[in-house]
């Protein structure tokens, strides 16, 4: 049985043994994979957890599920403390870039031995990032990488991780705590990476303004940078870019005038 089917058989087990119509919430362990797997005499992977990150940021749910989800809704992984975990009934689950969306070209500022080695698209990306002050454009702020790969607990999830921490400073004076996910082409970029952002944000750097960001590499190697914001329990897309690193060459002054005219 492939990886995927197994996976699937485990987490559709998981949901219909305490599925009733009208949740929106379902609670369940990892204790409650394990007995479930052993009831279904499936193996369980060295890594549980990789069951649960497969659902929440590569597959999407099984059919059975799916089929049975209301009309504009859909269900999410979310943490739910130490070795616990819910299934929740979400609006948004994934963002994706906008199709069809105007480029700003920026003056490529990437060292080629760093382009050269970069061992993942992950790693790229926020090298880039770093490298071209992306979010210090993006976002208007003056930012500076604290931390990498941030791993931490915070209250009500338990256990969270973050690709970057910068903190930024505005003209103010004022400082922020910008929590980064980085993601590939092929990769999703899911809801509960940016609860989880903005949960690390109140918990770990409750003085500071907490700003989510997240970027992902599209398809044409163009970079996608989100702000986002929440209301009202809600994470929504507050801003949204989309730059291209170029040779400092392509970028003419035509361009750049075109670019005075633009909104902020």
């Amino acid at each position: 049985m492939s990886k995927a089917n197994r996976y699937s058989q485990i987490i559709e087990a998981v949901f219909f043994n305490s599925y009733k119509e009208g949740l929106t919430e379902i609670d369940f362990t990892r204790i409650d994979i394990e007995n479930i797997a052993a009831l279904l005499k499936v193996k369980l992977p060295k890594n549980i957890g990789d069951i649960l990150y497969s659902f929440r940021y590569r597959n999407s749910l099984p059919k059975n599920i799916i089929d049975i989800t209301p009309k504009g809704f859909e269900w999410i992984i979310r943490p739910a403390g130490r070795g616990m975990y819910k299934l929740a009934l979400t609006k948004t689950t994934f963002f994706k870039p906008t199709d069809h969306f105007s480029i700003t070209k920026i003056p490529n500022a990437t060292p080629g031995i760093i382009a050269k080695y970069a061992m993942s698209d992950e790693q790229a990306l926020l090298a880039i990032i770093r490298y071209n002050r992306l979010l210090d454009i993006f976002t208007g702020l003056t930012c500076y990488s604290l931390q990498n790969h941030l791993r931490t607990t915070v209250p009500s999830m338990g256990q969270v991780e973050t690709d970057e921490i910068y903190i930024g400073i505005d003209k103010r004076g004022i400082h922020y705590v910008i929590p980064v996910q980085a993601k590939g082409k092929s990769d999703k970029l899911g809801v509960v990476q940016i609860e989880q952002d903005f949960a690390i944000g109140a918990s770990k750097f409750p003085n500071l303004i907490c700003k989510p960001i997240a970027a992902q590499f599209m398809v044409n190697g163009d970079i996608a940078l989100f702000e986002f914001e929440r209301i009202e329990e809600e994470i929504l897309v507050s801003s949204e870019k989309h730059y291209r690193l170029v040779d400092h060459k392509e970028l003419s002054f035509d361009e750049l005038n075109v670019y005075k005219t633009r909104n902020i």
